[in-house]
C-alpha cells in the first residue's frame, strides 16, 4: 500500500493514510538482513550521482510537508538519522506533486529556509505548523476540504519570521531569487529521475529507493536503510541481498 495516493482528494486521502497507518503498525518486527532486490527496495538504473565525498554515503527522504504520511513519518527519520553511522550525509528533497494541496509552496519554502541556513532547526516545526498547530494548515478540520485559499510564501515568511527570526520581507526575496528557482528545478529533476511516485521515500546514495509499503513498516525501513548504507560502505560491508 503506497503510504501517499497522489490521486486520492484530500478526506479520502486521510482515510487511506489511517488505514495504512494501523496495517503498519500490525507488521511484525524489523528483519535483520532479508531483504530481497524488487520486492523491498528498487536497485535505480543508472544509479544518479550524489553530492558527498568520497567514503560518505547519502540517504535523502523525499517529502512535503503538506503531505499526511510525511507528517506521521517524521519522528520516524529522527529516528532513522540517529541510527545511521557517521559516514552518512542526511537530505532532504521536497516533492511538488499535488499543486492543489500547496505542494510547490511548501517546496519552495524549504528551499529558501535552506538558502537562508535555518531549514535543519525549524524543519519539524513545519511539519506541527501545518498539521498540530494549524498555522500553516492546507486542510480546513471543520469542513475536511482544502483551505482556500492555500497558504502562500508570505504565512510561510510570517512563520519563519517567528521560528527563526528572519525577517519576513528577507524571506520572500530569497524565496523569489534565482538560486531558489535553481534548487526547485534541481529537486524536480532528481525526483523524475529516481521514478518517485509516492511520499515518503528514501533514496539510498542514489542507488536504492526504499518506500513504507516495500520495507513493511517502520521499523522495517529504519533497518532496511541502514543495510543499504552498509552496502554502500566499504569499511563495514553487509550481507549481499538474495
Amino acid at each position: 500500500m503506497r503510504r501517499y495516493l497522489l490521486l486520492l482528494p484530500g478526506p479520502l486521502l486521510l482515510g487511506s493514510l489511517l488505514l495504512g497507518s494501523l496495517l503498519l503498525a500490525a507488521a511484525g518486527p524489523a528483519r535483520a538482513a532479508d531483504w530481497v532486490e524488487g520486492r523491498n527496495y528498487a536497485l535505480l538504473r543508472p544509479a544518479l550521482p550524489t553530492s558527498v565525498a568520497p567514503g560518505k554515503v547519502e540517504v535523502t527522504e523525499v517529502f512535503s510537508y503538506a503531505c499526511p504520511a510525511c507528517n506521521r513519518f517524521y519522528p520516524v527519520v529522527d529516528r532513522l538519522r540517529s541510527a545511521l553511522p557517521a559516514n552518512v550525509e542526511f537530505d532532504f528533497v521536497p516533492a511538488a506533486f499535488r499543486a492543489d494541496e500547496d505542494w510547490p509552496m511548501f517546496q519552495r519554502a524549504f528551499y529558501t529556509a535552506q538558502a537562508l541556513d535555518i531549514d535543519k532547526r525549524t524543519h519539524d516545526a513545519m511539519f506541527d505548523a501545518v498539521w498540530k498547530t494549524g498555522e500553516l494548515a492546507v486542510f480546513d478540520p471543520r469542513t475536511q476540504r482544502l483551505k482556500l485559499p492555500a497558504p502562500g510564501i508570505e504565512d510561510a515568511a510570517r512563520f519563519y519570521a517567528r521560528v527563526a527570526g528572519v525577517k519576513p520581507e528577507t524571506f520572500v526575496a530569497t524565496a523569489n531569487s534565482f538560486g531558489v528557482d535553481v534548487k526547485i528545478r534541481q529537486a524536480d529533476q532528481f525526483i523524475k529521475a529516481a521514478q518517485v511516485a509516492e511520499t515518503p521515500t528514501i533514496i539510498v546514495n542514489g542507488k536504492y529507493r526504499v518506500t513504507l509499503g516495500a520495507a513493511g513498516g517502520d521499523e522495517q525501513v529504519i533497518e532496511l536503510v541502514k543495510y543499504l548504507v552498509a552496502q554502500e560502505s566499504p569499511s563495514h560491508p553487509a550481507p549481499k541481498p538474495h
